[in-house]
């Protein structure tokens, strides 16, 4: 298969690239304007004979021709800023990376009659008045604050992909994807992991936004990349499916795990806390479970273990 991987230098893309490409039966092509993404993410795959990189943005309005004279068989789309560092400073190019980026990858998709599946996050929920969160759950968003460009940006994605399967009967697999940790992380894209990590590596203060008591479930990148195709296995899917960790933990509670386990002498202290940062965050599996048969099996104590490695290096 040719394999459309957008957002292919990124965090979540490079590991599916990775994983994908080593089926030597598929052909890989990572598209990323390297906005957020990194080269060193893929740099090892550069010389592979099923591997191509191609350096564009899916807002341009050359791109739905381009990748229909690629025939390509299937696409993967993570191409948006994901951590409230970037997309704040970029909201305008978030926001349409998210929309007329999405349009022009239905586009391709509607023309070539081929699957696609979408990175939602969770994010749509916003700050969560349901715990846990499910599927049902219309959330809870300021459609005008600091993170709408991602927040609503995502959930006006989901509006016109299901418009798409309404009309154009399209195979479209939308994936709620909640805090997600791993290799290839960006040690500098502001996520609550890579950041700790980094500071506690470097002995440097472990900054808190807030009280410490809002919560997160972290789910490892290779538990995540499962469930993401086994979703593609799937016959045609009309609702979105949670893809994250139940298990939660506060901000302060993983503060404590990275310092204690580096035996790091870093001070955790608290600073003010982020515009319309959710309190709590667990993500209910239901849905995967039955419907996918999955749920995560990498336990957050190894998968910091792995992840900590990699930082390390």
């Amino acid at each position: 298969m040719k394999i459309l991987i957008t957002g292919g230098a990124g965090f979540i893309g490079s590991n599916l690239v990775e994983r994908l490409i080593r089926d030597k039966n598929n052909y890989i092509i990572a598209l990323d304007n390297l906005s957020t993404g990194k080269m060193s993410n893929i740099d090892k795959f550069l010389s592979c004979d099923n591997f191509k990189f191609i350096n564009m943005d899916i807002t341009s309005s050359e791109i739905i021709n381009y990748l229909v004279d690629e025939k390509i068989d299937i696409i993967y789309n993570f191409a948006c800023p994901a951590s409230p560092k970037y997309y704040m400073i970029h909201p305008i190019e978030t926001w349409k990376s998210s929309v007329i980026g999405v349009s022009n990858l239905l586009e391709v998709a509607r023309i070539l009659n081929i699957p696609m599946f979408h990175s939602s996050t969770s994010e749509v929920y916003g700050d969560a008045k349901v715990y846990p969160q499910d599927e049902s759950y219309y959330g809870n968003v300021n459609p005008i604050g600091l993170r709408a460009c991602y927040d609503e940006g995502k959930r006006a994605s989901e509006a016109i992909i299901y418009d798409y399967m309404r009309v154009y009967d399209l195979d479209i697999k939308v994936g709620r994807i909640f805090n997600t940790y791993g290799p290839n992380m960006n040690s500098e894209d502001g996520r609550i992991v890579s950041n700790f990590v980094v500071e506690a590596l470097n002995n440097e203060d472990m900054i808190i936004y807030g009280d410490g008591m809002q919560t997160r479930s972290f789910c490892y990148i290779d538990d995540t990349i499962n469930a993401i195709l086994k979703l593609m296995e799937m016959k045609k899917i009309d609702y979105p499916i949670n893809l994250g960790n139940p298990e939660e933990h506060t901000v302060l509670e993983v503060a404590n795990i990275i310092k204690s386990y580096l035996n790091s002498d870093s001070r955790i202290v608290f600073s003010e806390s982020l515009s319309d940062d959710p309190r709590k965050r667990k993500p209910d599996i239901t849905r995967a479970k039955k419907i996918l048969n999955w749920e995560p099996e990498v336990p957050f104590k190894e998968g910091l273990s792995r992840t900590i490695n990699y930082y390390k290096k």
